[in-house]
């Protein structure tokens, strides 16, 4: 069975690693839970398809994230979100994750919504905080609306410069026009010009959504490997529970503190934290 909760038992059976290794590439992630392993593209991880999809459905996908300091690291690859669409990353063509997929069993398209899970790592001299995180924790407001309200505050200000006068179902329509990722990412070739241009996102973690923060989010204690995930409603905690005893023996769960944390923006999130010594 393939789940991001098997891959989180591995990662805390393993968990004295994370205090030795200097990049999180390097950690012994278990190769058998996975379909796709990529450096520095989107995603950094996939975790297997399962057939049966009952209770684990498999094929979450997972970014790596490791910074010198407690603040999660930019995303210079793709917006966080709690889901993706699978077919936007494997592309039309042949592509390497779409070939180590296929290689892995998978039939990629029949789950064509995967859940999106971030890895992070935060270091200081003398402590550590690892957290798994469910992507919602970044994404209080879908991508679509986060572009196109940046590009309209972009928009509002060059006309304020100007002084000149644009409807408003203009200044709607090019917001509207300009709030999809790919449009930024693709190379755009301009005659008689002897270089391309490609526009890049770049987005930085707000100190709301820095999970790493002490004073945002003092619960997240130093030392510690915490699984975080959204708990909307009471029955999300239920599902949790029951998944995680799935997955880990009673033995293992006592070692785990269980509480929840209020994100700023989203809600509530169940956290399963332990001590990374």
């Amino acid at each position: 069975m393939n789940s991001i909760y098997h891959f989180f038992k591995e990662i805390y059976l393993k968990k004295k690693y994370f205090l030795s290794t200097k990049s999180l590439e390097q950690f012994p992630f278990p190769q058998y839970l996975l379909s796709c392993v990529n450096k520095g593209k989107f995603p950094d991880l996939a975790i297997k398809l399962n057939k049966d999809r009952k209770t684990f459905t498999g094929g979450e996908l997972i970014e790596l994230k490791d910074s010198e300091s407690y603040s999660v690291s930019s995303f210079n690859s793709t917006i966080p979100s709690g889901e993706k669409e699978i077919s936007k990353i494997i592309g039309t063509g042949n592509s390497k994750i779409k070939k180590q997929m296929e290689e892995a069993g998978d039939s990629i398209l029949s789950l064509p919504k995967r859940d999106v899970y971030y890895l992070v790592r935060g270091r200081k001299t003398d402590s550590m905080k690892v957290v798994l995180v469910h992507g919602s924790f970044f994404e209080t407001v879908n991508t679509h609306d986060l572009i196109s309200k940046s590009f309209s505050q972009v928009l509002n200000e060059r006309i304020k410069q100007s002084g000149i006068t644009v409807a408003t179902e203009i200044k709607e329509l090019l917001s509207d026009v300009f709030s999809e990722q790919e449009n930024f990412s693709r190379v755009r070739e301009v005659e008689k010009a002897s270089v391309k241009l490609r526009f890049r996102i770049m987005t930085e973690v707000k100190a709301e959504g820095n999970i790493l923060n002490n004073e945002q989010y003092p619960q997240v204690l130093d030392n510690t490997l915490s699984f975080i995930l959204p708990k909307h409603v009471e029955a999300d905690a239920i599902v949790i529970k029951e998944k995680m005893k799935k997955v880990l023996s009673n033995k293992e769960l006592i070692n785990f503190e269980v509480f929840d944390i209020k994100h700023h923006f989203n809600g509530y999130f169940r956290v399963y934290q332990t001590k990374l010594k």
